[in-house]
């Protein structure tokens, strides 16, 4: 059972602890302190439905009717690219971080960017439905606890990376901090979105 859970818990770390489209949004939402709490549920929900629905053998859909998964990938790449040049044209013309300035995103369009960040990268489909369903079909019937695992995985990232990042708004007040965040975040989100649009 509980190697079962570390194996769930370190194999959930590998494939989520990486420099992305969702984990950029959720740091930045994070250094800012604006509505942290349904993005992070949100990830974890996702999190949760994708890798139960390969266990349950969506993987096996997938593997069936493949069109699936280009036609995420043109919508996402497009995506992508939509939000890198937004964070580039912010990065343009930074500001300081400012509680007060009444730019605060609200929280649908924050739940709606997260679920958009996340449902929409093809990647996501490969790594929790395919690889982490495989993965826990793989130990029978302790796949619940591999699963159990993944979530604590899942769970302690989103929180540490979302509520963490409040540590650098210090440093955050100032707009050159903000410049380059941003000019990182276009810079991941346009690789990424080239990237699927090519592959």
């Amino acid at each position: 059972m509980w190697n079962v859970l570390l194996a769930g818990l370190l194999t959930g770390l590998a494939l989520i602890v990486a420099i992305g489209a969702q984990n950029a949004f959720v740091l930045r939402q994070g250094i800012k302190g604006e509505t942290m709490l349904p993005i992070v549920l949100t990830c974890l929900l996702s999190d949760a439905v994708a890798i139960t629905a390969g266990i349950f053998g969506l993987g096996a859909v997938l593997e069936r009717w493949p069109g699936v998964l280009p036609v995420a990938q043109v919508l996402g790449g497009v995506y992508l690219l939509a939000f890198g040049l937004h964070a580039a044209m912010r990065a343009w013309r930074p500001k300081g971080l400012d509680a007060g300035d009444g730019s605060r995103m609200s929280m649908k369009r924050a739940v709606l960017t997260t679920l958009a960040l996340t449902w929409l990268n093809p990647h996501f489909y490969l790594d929790a439905v395919l690889m982490l369903g495989t993965v826990a079909n793989s130990f029978g019937d302790d796949r619940w606890w591999f699963l159990a695992g993944a979530l604590i995985a899942s769970t302690s990232w989103f929180f540490g990376l979302g509520y963490g990042a409040r540590l650098l708004r210090g440093f955050f007040a100032r707009p050159s901090a903000w410049r380059m965040l941003d000019s990182g975040i276009a810079v991941v989100m346009g690789a990424l979105g080239v990237g699927l649009l090519l592959h």
